[in-house]
C-alpha cells in the first residue's frame, strides 16, 4: 500500500523505477519497523533522491503502518481484513474493453471510508481500487487479456 499512496497524482512508471529504492529506505516494508519511526527518521527521507519526497506521503507511511498493526491485531491479520469486504470472494467483472475499468467502485469506496476511519491516509477510493486489483481482490483484466 506504501507505492500505491506514492503514486497519487504521479505516474506508475515513476513510482515502479524507484520501487527498490522505496522498500529499501522502508525497510523492506516492515510495517513494525515503519510504525516506530520517529521525526529524525522522517527527515532523512528529505535528502533521499532516491524515493519520492514528499513529506505529507512519508508521514502517511507511519501512520498507516500503525494503523495496519492495529488492523491485523483486530483481525489476525489485514487480509482478513480486506476479504472480509468480499466474504472471501474475488471481484471478477470480466470486462471487455478498458474503457469499461473504472477508477474506483462501490467496494473501494465503502474500504477507503473504513480506512480513514482506523486511521489511514493516502487512502482514498481510486488508491484502493488499485490496491485491490494489485492484491486480487478486484481482477480488472479485460476478457482478452493473457494474464487472466
Amino acid at each position: 500500500m506504501i507505492l500505491e499512496g506514492f503514486q497519487a497524482g504521479l505516474s506508475w512508471v515513476t513510482i515502479l523505477k524507484k520501487r527498490e529504492a522505496f522498500r529499501e529506505a522502508f525497510d523492506g516494508f516492515d510495517p513494525a519497523v515503519i510504525a516506530k519511526y520517529d521525526e529524525e527518521k522522517l527527515s532523512s527521507f528529505m535528502k533521499n533522491e532516491k524515493i519520492i519526497r514528499n513529506r505529507l506521503k512519508i508521514a502517511a507511511c507511519v501512520a498507516n503502518a500503525r494503523a495496519f498493526l492495529k488492523v491485523q491485531q483486530e483481525f489476525g491479520n489485514f487480509d482478513t481484513y480486506i476479504w472480509s469486504f468480499t466474504n472471501g470472494i474475488a471481484m471478477d467483472p470480466k470486462w471487455e474493453s478498458s474503457q469499461n475499468v473504472p477508477t474506483e467502485s462501490e467496494l473501494s469506496r465503502t474500504i477507503s471510508k473504513d480506512l480513514k476511519k482506523r486511521g489511514f491516509r493516502f487512502v482514498g477510493p481510486t488508491i484502493i481500487y488499485s490496491y485491490l486489483g494489485a492484491i486480487g481482490v478486484i481482477n480488472d483484466h479485460l476478457i482478452q487479456c493473457e494474464f487472466r
